[in-house]
């Protein structure tokens, strides 16, 4: 029998993914996701898999919905459940705080109770931009330059007091920028499946800015096999680690990586550009000597796999 693993956030992008991940291992998996983010449908591929234990959709903020699911006593969790969008923060920062301070504080607790393993999922988002060619490692600056990146950060700052409090094993994981298929298209971050949408549907391309800010993006199967690895490292406890494809490309080319028309590109003014980081680049160094990871799949190759799922949804619906 499989470890038995919560996801929170598990109806999510990332959490949809990384729960096939588990039960592919033969984890028994138990989820909850107040589906702000995350959607059934998701899930719903996995719904005849007997390791799929339970699913409640509810809130992190509700400490009744958590206890019932500890009550199985899970030897990991994964915690992905999070208010993740940087312009809604700016607009009700309290939403952020709420959900990403004492939300994780609610999971930590839990975890101390039982000594449960966490993985942390963390953001690319708390550092300050890349100088040149040189890429963003732990050790990094940090500049965290919205009320979601803070509310992220000051997350990690508790979990990490609790593994040197209290002993309990914490790992946090900081992915860049990482797309997929059943990514929104309407949400922050996932630029690959807006343009990939937008294409498809012979739209034009909305480029914030300039389009000469980069991206260090990620796909999302290696993604997943970076967090699980890394809840599985004793070595990891007490770590931040990084997990990036190692390369950064700037929007405006990954707008015409999508869509060779460059008559159907468009700049358009950012919402909240004070947001903006300029350069993202990362040092997965770390992960890779620690975890024995590195990514697979190449940005053409998870491009396609996008339009793939895109063109399959718009064929079912």
């Amino acid at each position: 029998m499989g470890m038995r693993a919560l996801v929170t956030g598990g109806a999510g992008f990332i959490g949809r993914w990384l729960v096939k991940k588990l039960l592919d291992e033969g984890a028994e998996v138990f989820v909850i996701d107040n589906l702000e983010n995350g959607r059934e449908s998701n899930l719903e591929e996995f719904k005849s898999n007997p390791l799929l234990k339970q699913v409640i959709y509810d809130d992190i903020l509700n400490e009744k919905a958590l206890h019932s699911l500890f009550e199985y006593k899970p030897e990991v969790v994964y915690h992905l459940a999070a208010q993740i969008n940087v312009h809604e923060s700016l607009e009700n920062p309290k939403k952020a705080y709420d959900l990403n301070i004492r939300g994780t504080f609610n999971v930590l607790e839990k975890c101390r109770a039982l000594g449960t393993r966490i993985m942390l999922m963390g953001t690319c988002m708390v550092y300050d931009m890349a100088q040149s060619d040189k890429p963003i490692g732990e050790n990094h600056p940090l500049k965290p330059s919205s009320p979601y990146a803070a509310s992220k950060l000051s997350a990690e700052i508790l979990a990490e007091s609790y593994y040197h409090s209290y002993g309990l094993p914490v790992v946090t994981c900081r992915p860049f920028n990482t797309y997929g298929p059943y990514q929104k298209y309407n949400m922050e971050g996932g630029v690959v499946s807006i343009f990939v949408r937008q294409a498809l549907n012979g739209e034009n391309l909305k480029v914030f800015g300039d389009g000469k800010q980069t991206r260090d993006l990620l796909y999302v199967e290696d993604c997943t096999e970076f967090l699980y690895r890394a809840s599985l490292c004793e070595e990891a406890s007490g770590q931040v680690i990084n997990a990036g494809s190692g390369k950064d490309i700037a929007i405006m080319d990954l707008a015409r990586m999508v869509c060779p028309d460059e008559s159907r590109i468009k700049f358009v003014s950012h919402h909240h550009p004070q947001a903006e980081i300029p350069k993202l680049l990362c040092d997965y160094s770390k992960a890779n000597e620690l975890l024995d990871w590195k990514p697979k799949v190449r940005l053409e190759t998870g491009i396609e796999k996008v339009k793939q799922q895109i063109r399959n949804q718009c064929v079912s619906a």
